[in-house]
């Protein structure tokens, strides 16, 4: 199968490190022109060497900007007011006793994980129905499904990404717009390492950290290790493409077996 995003451009938010650097460099390779965004310019300009280093002569620009608010989204649409695929990948996550939860941290992990992507699918969307082709993907997690105990303001977050891509899914039909969103599983990045060595003895090399992790933590995985960034960007690069235009409205799991479901 070869995908072909050339003339198309994107924004993925988040997208200094991780997750969100994989999915951008992978709509790079395919041709895509990408805009990375993120709140720190000199993490985002390393992002954009690191992009550029991976795919030669890529088209890459960066928009430094705060999308937890409506002023740093302000900021995003007057860099970049129209684009064909948007990938709401920018989201936070961390370990909390559940009684230990505060009304602040609620607030603070629904405005981030949801609202922000809530609020770039209210402006981008229009254009891409008013165009007739456009693709919008909403990074969610396991823990939309799976709920864990240690911290269930984090699942709670995604499962409302889940329910705003099936909705949005809605506003867009019979358009050429899909919307979708991506059910990802554990995946091996710098916050998860941390996060990892918080659970685990500190003392572990990382490769035994890991394994302790997925026993632990995440005995339910049948890919028995951490997913790898690229692994969920190729699905992304995928659902941003032609060869997806019947995917709608879906939660599409790339999440090493995890979920212990046949169906999506």
């Amino acid at each position: 199968m070869r995908i072909d995003l050339t003339g198309k451009n994107a924004v993925v938010t988040g997208s200094s490190q991780g997750i969100g650097l994989a999915i951008a460099t992978g709509l790079a390779a395919a041709g895509a022109e990408v805009v990375l965004t993120g709140r720190g310019q000199e993490r985002l300009d390393g992002a954009a060497r690191s992009l550029r280093a991976e795919v030669a002569e890529a088209a890459v620009t960066t928009v430094a900007c705060d999308l937890t608010t409506e002023e740093g989204a302000a900021e995003l649409y007057a860099a970049v007011p129209e684009i064909d695929v948007l990938v709401n990948n920018l989201g936070i996550f961390g370990s909390r006793p559940p009684l230990e939860i505060t009304d602040e941290e609620w607030r603070t992990y629904f405005d981030t994980n949801v609202l922000s992507a809530v609020r770039l699918i209210r402006h981008y969307l229009p254009p891409m129905t008013g165009q007739g082709w456009g693709r919008v993907l909403n990074i969610a997690s396991d823990s939309a499904i799976v709920i864990p105990a240690e911290m269930i303001h984090y699942g709670m977050s995604k499962t409302a990404l889940l329910a705003v891509s099936r909705g949005f899914a809605k506003e867009a039909a019979g358009t050429g717009v899909t919307v979708n969103s991506v059910i990802a599983g554990p995946t091996h990045t710098g916050g998860v390492e941390d996060f990892v060595h918080e659970l685990v003895d500190k003392a572990l090399p990382w490769e035994e950290a890991q394994r302790e992790f997925m026993r632990l933590h995440r005995p339910q995985s049948l890919l028995q290790r951490l997913i790898e960034p690229e692994e969920i960007a190729n699905l992304v690069v995928y659902l941003s493409s032609a060869q997806a235009s019947a995917t709608t409205g879906a939660a599409v799991r790339v999440d090493g077996g995890y979920v212990d479901s046949i169906v999506p």
